[in-house]
């Protein structure tokens, strides 16, 4: 898997002071799975060290400051910004990781002012902005938002199932091959959102007996929408109560209560995720139950992340 990760990130002393700001997680945990695509448009355009900038909301338009004399600095960073985008669009991406509150990098998190020096809220840095026009569907998130088990959850699954519908999309799949797809995603889409899980299905069906081809296109449309969608405990909750349904003829009335208090305290933040999950994994070997077992949603990433051995990975 590839991701796109602002440099200063991984390490790399692009910052306007000629510092890093390395990221354990990512280099580390994420590294262990991942190979990453360096992107810094500001180091391109202004080098390193340089004076920080600023984005300026001037009659609606957003502009780049220096904040050592006030030059608009604009030009030259949209122009890197292309190049930097132009560089990572060449490469298979399954996700881009940007550095928090920069003018150049930020998700909603770069400060915007007035040409009074005034805050007035925060916005997309302008890179960032670029990237999300490019890759509507492709995951992105900032490393500060990270720091959030439950978001750091939510995106790592996004990545992991992204990355599995371009490999299945790049394999020349069938209509029966998307069925199965479709079918083993069942419970992950479900707990990210019901009603495109729904529409998704009916995708599959076909009823208009569209050709293959847009059938698969409408499907990744709606699949890569889904799993951007974020879990909830509530909509969690709801998958393990109907996973514990598979077992309701070989369980002990004591086995079922439980699986139902482990449910209930996942439910309350008494016990994390993975809790009620490996004891229905367990129920799902000891009974040969090939349906759960090949469902994704029970191993969505490598279990090495423990990203559902938290309690605050749930919201």
């Amino acid at each position: 898997m590839q991701l796109a990760v602002s440099a200063c990130l991984l390490g790399e002393r692009v910052r306007f002071d000629a510092g890093h700001k390395h990221d354990p997680f990512i280099t580390q945990h994420l590294g262990a799975f991942c190979t990453f695509i360096p992107f810094c448009p500001e180091h391109l355009a202004f080098g390193t060290p340089r004076p920080s900038i600023r984005l300026v909301d001037s009659d609606g338009t957003f502009h780049v400051v220096s904040n050592k004399n006030g030059e608009d600095k604009t030009d030259s960073l949209v122009e890197k910004s292309a190049t930097e985008l132009e560089r990572i669009s060449q490469k298979p991406l399954c996700g881009i990781i940007f550095k928090s509150k920069s003018p150049s990098c930020g998700l909603k998190s770069a400060k915007v002012y007035l040409e009074n020096g005034f805050c007035e809220g925060k916005e997309d840095g302008i890179f960032a902005a670029m990237c999300r026009e490019r890759f509507p569907l492709l995951p992105m998130e900032e490393e500060g938002r990270l720091q959030d088990p439950w978001l750091r959850e939510n995106f790592v699954m996004q990545i992991f199932a992204y990355e599995r519908f371009e490999i299945f999309k790049n394999n020349h799949p069938t209509h029966n091959d998307l069925v199965r797809f479709h079918t083993i995603h069942k419970f992950l889409l479900q707990s990210k959102n019901e009603p495109l899980y729904r529409e998704l299905g009916n995708i599959v069906a076909n009823r208009e007996n569209r050709s293959f081809q847009s059938v698969l296109a409408m499907y990744e449309l709606g699949f890569k929408t889904a799993i951007s969608r974020k879990s909830s405990i509530k909509k969690t909750r709801n998958v393990l109560e109907h996973l514990a349904g598979f077992f309701k003829n070989q369980l002990t009335s004591i086995e079922k209560e439980v699986l139902h208090t482990q449910i209930s305290d996942f439910a309350h933040k008494i016990l994390p995720l993975i809790v009620p999950l490996s004891t229905i994994h367990l129920y799902a070997k000891k009974y040969d139950t090939r349906y759960l077992l090949e469902q994704t949603f029970l191993d969505p990433y490598p279990k090495t992340l423990a990203l559902r051995s938290h309690l605050d990975a749930g919201k």
